[in-house]
């Protein structure tokens, strides 16, 4: 017959519930009081403390059982309790007349009293016991390791224990014995190792909870406290107990040590368990409770130090790396080919960060330096991390565990520091394996077998120095390491943002700007679409047919957009006022234009202000053209100066006056449309500026008054007599009616709606046959299949642009033209300079003009 055994692990030491065992230590006893002050529960052993039978106290009143000073006392520290896992402590408390003094804890769990009480022991030297020179000691030690061994000396010296160490955790909760002192002959725990289980999770919880614990005799027999279990059928909790029982996993765990008494202070810092005072005893023993406190507040005020100590050593390491990342930025803001030397980057981080190799991974490039992957692991790696880390920092000094498929000979590990928004680009720093012995006390891997506690991992009985070769790993980045990656995590975005985008501003973070962008892009299409709606709505009357309708509505929606290219040419820096006047005149008077004379010194409006200056010039020209001066022979003076302070306006100020002559009579209007509203109000609504209109015998007249918080003023004056004649084409006149008559046309264009707007245009200019393809594939596979008269490029697709399109376009001689919403510098980038440049939104004349243009050029 086979008998199958429970499974054990390591886990099943961290599942004891340490806390819950029902039982004390001797050395004391212990009530539980309900919230009316009744005893619930005992220990059994009180009668041999108060002289009363454990049967006969449970039910009963305290305050029948102890002294009405004693319970005087305990009620007022309960008033001062305020939180949980707060224990207050009473010394030479007198429970009973006639009986000796106690000291006593008392604390609150769930709802309930639990008082504890031990015989009060004399203390001769407790006055002579001064926290502050301890500290001044403490103080004094000019290293970490020797602030560590004064701590476990002062320790010691008020526990009175054999041996005290002190006991730091990594963190996997395994530990290292990093100071040491102890009596002569028992030998040395310096260095050893001990396994995470040794103190498993559980006990880790409780110790950071409850900072003291004392074991005063492993050999004393347990004191039951009864009833076990509550009306709820609850155990009781006694985490925050100074008299709790111990395991018996981990009483067999200190007689395998030989120890016969153990005492554990926690060492928290930044609320964390840092360590212990771990203190052995080879004999049972039992400092007073005063002695316990003090040793408690000795480690707390450690603990204290400790923190101070460790911020202040991350500060200065910090500092300093910070300091170095300030001048890696001054170094590549000076000279970007810098970020593409690794090796002078390495040298760069060296101080701040030791590692023994580098890899640079910026849009795909990469670049390798000292220990290092092959490009073929370094690429596999970018892409894990992109899927692992996150977008932060990330460290681990054992990649082969982290990253099984990375698992190198060489390199263990590694700190990776994103520069980028994802798709990321890191800088990743290397470590070399270190192959190194680690002392264990014993075996760390405890036996799995059956022990005297039934089916549990028997405590290892052997604790002789085991070594163990650990490989796979490096030395490992601190956190302070961590940090400061981080910081310079923040100074490369800076950097790598600064070299993508030329316009933006250097050193900028990268999230801070795409926010803004949004923000902005968002106000403006709002705005601009609140415009186009308005013109779509306002330009529409009961006396207006559909043609003129769409007429005017393209004109007005023209030259917003002329203005708007005039803006972002500079960036949405201010442009020139003249040269608003000579776009307007070219596009609607062509010949003509020499009409419209203009004189007044050289000014710059802002953006705002231009694009409404734009929309009124433009009703001015066409208004002009229609009814005006410029429909027949007359002409139009446009002259502009800068103000002075009086009636007309304020110094800096722009004035604008329009003059027509020569032309018909004109009269105001009995009904005021939408063009003659946007003359009169836009300037006043939109800039607080002013606008005055009179119809004259002689011809509109019109002045307008610009504040000089929209206009700059150049130094000198230039006279303009009549329009540029660069600004027009002189072919503009000469262009037939169906100029593509017959032609079949190849038309890219990704936008639906646009693309049907573009073929009606296309179609309306003669051509035969307009094919779409909204791809550069789509387009590919067409030219491959039939040949075209001409094409239409719109240059950006989506994530990709029609270059490769215009190229076997011109390798089979095929005219194109661009489309484009961009500069004329997008297309022309890209070696095709001659190929004309159609701006988006453009009309059915301006199409014409440029795809005559684009056959000219190629011959045809």
């Amino acid at each position: 017959m086979t008998v199958e055994l429970t499974h054990v692990d390591l886990t099943n030491c961290d599942r004891e519930p340490i806390h819950r065992l029902g039982a004390i230590q001797p050395f004391g006893f212990l009530l539980v009081l309900s919230s009316d002050w009744l005893v619930s529960r005992a220990s059994v052993n009180v009668e041999t403390f108060l002289g009363v039978p454990h049967s006969e106290i449970l039910g009963r009143p305290v305050g029948e059982i102890l002294s009405k000073v004693a319970v005087h006392a305990l009620r007022n520290r309960l008033a001062i309790i305020h939180g949980p896992d707060v224990v207050e402590r009473l010394f030479g408390v007198v429970l009973q007349e006639g009986r000796g003094a106690f000291d006593v804890a008392v604390h609150v769990v769930e709802g309930q009293v639990i008082i504890e009480a031990e015989p009060s022991q004399e203390e001769h030297h407790g006055s002579a016991i001064s926290i502050r020179s301890m500290m001044g000691r403490l103080d004094q030690a000019e290293t970490l390791q020797a602030f560590f061994r004064e701590g476990a000396r002062q320790a010691r010296a008020l526990t009175g224990f054999d041996r005290v160490m002190v006991y730091r955790f990594d963190e996997t909760g395994s530990g290292e014995v990093v100071a040491e002192v102890a009596r002569p002959g028992i030998g040395s725990f310096l260095g050893l190792h001990y396994p995470a289980s040794d103190i498993p999770v559980q006990a880790r919880a409780l110790y950071l909870r409850n900072l003291f614990r004392i074991i005063s005799d492993i050999d004393a027999k347990p004191v039951q406290v009864l009833p076990e279990v509550d009306e709820h059928g609850r155990t009781l909790d006694l985490s925050m107990s100074v008299l709790r029982s111990v395991s018996p996993i981990h009483i067999e765990y200190l007689k395998n040590m030989g120890v016969g008494a153990s005492l554990s202070i926690s060492i928290v810092v930044d609320g964390k368990l840092w360590g212990l005072f771990a203190c052995h005893h080879y004999s049972p023993r039992l400092p007073s409770a005063e002695r316990r406190s003090t040793s408690e507040l000795f480690g707390q005020m450690f603990a204290s130090r400790l923190e101070s100590r460790e911020r202040r050593m991350a500060l200065e390491y910090e500092t300093k790396a910070r300091q170095i990342a300030d001048k890696l930025l001054t170094s590549v803001a000076d000279n970007a080919s810098l970020l593409d030397d690794p090796a002078w980057l390495i040298d760069a981080l060296a101080n701040a960060i030791p590692a023994d190799g580098i890899g640079v991974w910026i849009n795909g490039r990469s670049a390798l330096s000292g220990l290092a992957p092959s490009q073929t692991d370094f690429a596999k790696m970018v892409g894990l991390l992109n899927r692992t880390a996150a977008g932060k920092v990330f460290a681990t000094d054992n990649i082969g565990k982290t990253y099984p498929e990375l698992k190198s000979e060489d390199i263990a590990g590694l700190l990776a520091i994103p520069i980028s928004r994802s798709p990321r680009d890191y800088v990743i720093l290397f470590r070399q394996e270190i192959v190194r012995s680690v002392r264990w006390a014993g075996d760390p891997h405890k036996p799995v077998e059956y022990g005297p506690n039934g089916p549990r991992l028997t405590p290892r009985k052997s604790f002789e120095a085991w070594s163990e070769l650990v490989r796979g790993r490096s030395a490992p980045f601190t956190s302070a390491e961590q940090r400061v990656a981080d910081t310079i995590r923040v100074t490369l975005i800076e950097v790598v943002l600064r070299l993508a985008d030329e316009a933006s501003v250097a050193r900028q973070q990268a999230s801070e700007r795409q926010e803004l962008l949004i923000a902005e892009l968002n106000h403006r299409v709002r705005n601009i679409l609140s415009l186009i709606n308005g013109l779509v709505r306002q330009s529409k009357t009961s006396e207006t047919s559909i043609g003129d309708y769409v007429s005017q509505l393209e004109g007005r929606v023209q030259s917003l957009a002329r203005a708007h290219d005039q803006i972002t040419r500079d960036n949405w820096a201010p442009a020139s006022f003249p040269q608003l006047l000579q776009a307007e005149a070219a596009a609607y008077l062509g010949r003509n234009a020499d009409r419209l004379h203009m004189s007044g010194p050289d000014v710059l409006l802002a953006p705002r202000a231009f694009s409404t200056a734009a929309l009124v010039f433009h009703e001015l020209v066409t208004n002009s053209a229609k009814y005006g001066s410029l429909s027949a022979r007359g002409t139009v003076s446009v002259t502009w100066e800068k103000g002075k302070d009086g009636e007309k306006g304020k110094d800096g100020d722009l004035l604008i006056s329009w003059r027509e002559s020569d032309g018909p009579k004109v009269q105001e209007p009995k009904r005021q449309g939408f063009g003659t509203t946007i003359i009169r109000r836009s300037i006043p609504y939109d800039l607080e500026g002013k606008a005055e209109m009179r119809f004259s015998s002689t011809g509109l007249e019109a002045d307008f008054r610009i504040p000089a918080a929209y206009a700059t003023f150049a130094s000198g004056t230039t006279a303009l007599a009549s329009l540029n004649e660069n600004a027009m084409d002189p072919n503009r006149e000469n262009i037939p009616e169906r100029p593509l008559e017959g032609l079949s046309v190849l038309l890219v264009e990704d936008n639906l709606i646009i693309a049907l707007d573009s073929e009606d245009i296309l179609h309306r200019l003669g051509a035969s046959e307009v094919i779409t393809a909204a791809t550069v594939l789509h387009a590919l596979e067409i030219l491959g299949e039939k040949t075209f008269d001409l094409a239409l490029l719109d240059v950006n697709l989506g994530d990709d642009t029609s270059f490769p399109i215009a190229e076997k376009l011109q390798a089979q001689g095929i005219p194109f033209a661009f489309a484009t919403g961009y500069g004329e510098g997008v297309a022309q980038a890209k070696s095709h300079a001659d190929a004309p440049i159609l701006q988006k939104p453009y009309t059915i004349e301006r199409a014409a003009e440029l795809l005559l243009r684009a056959m000219a050029t190629n011959g045809k």
